[in-house]
């Protein structure tokens, strides 16, 4: 698979709070993806925690609904160069889980996975500490299928791609391990303030 540079987006108007190259998209939220949709009902999701941890653990919805919620408001920002100002996501931070399985000091990346197979991979530093949610909910209401729904993984400070759709786990590794994108050309951080786009950016 070939990686498209050279984006067309909107024409780039000047605002300190975006990224460089980036687009305020306004009230529209592009639907990206590189899987079809697939029909998951919440009573078919579930999201797993394991590889290098004390305990392995999977939740299903009911489990997650249970937990304590939390909430992101802020911007996100998609490696496609459109960014989206003050939204509001709902669900449970990603801290909750991880402290139930209790990683182990060797665990310094994880890989994400999706429902459908998607991967993407993430410092597990970028995971913790507040930073990541699994998000259930868009402005108040729940999540659509189009945007991840029923849960997708919800990295705000990294480009979105980062963020995998239909999350069904993650697992802790003591090394990077390539996803999906990163596989075929995109940066193995993807940081919005740096332009990481691309491997070797």
């Amino acid at each position: 698979m070939n990686v498209t540079r050279g984006f067309a987006g909107r024409p780039r108007v000047h605002n300190p709070g975006l990224p460089p190259g980036q687009y305020d998209a306004g009230d529209d939220w592009p639907v990206l993806s590189a899987e079809v949709t697939p029909d998951l009902a919440p009573a078919d999701w579930t999201f797993r925690v394991d590889g290098l941890v004390a305990e392995d653990r999977t939740w299903t919805w009911e489990d997650v609904r249970a937990l304590p919620g939390s909430e992101y408001r802020g911007d996100i920002h998609c490696v496609t160069s459109w960014s989206k100002f003050g939204v509001r996501f709902g669900g449970v931070s990603l801290d909750t889980f991880l402290a139930a399985v209790r990683p182990d000091a060797t665990a310094t990346h994880a890989v994400a996975y999706s429902h459908t197979g998607y991967t993407t991979n993430l410092p597990l530093a970028d995971l913790t500490g507040g930073k990541a949610w699994i998000a259930v909910s868009y402005d108040g209401r729940p999540l659509a299928p189009e945007h991840g729904g029923p849960a997708r993984l919800l990295v705000p400070h990294l480009y979105f791609w980062k963020s995998a759709k239909w999350v069904a786990g993650i697992r802790l590794l003591d090394h990077d391990e390539p996803g999906f994108w990163e596989q075929n050309g995109y940066h193995a951080r993807g940081n919005p303030w740096e332009e990481q786009r691309y491997s070797g950016d």
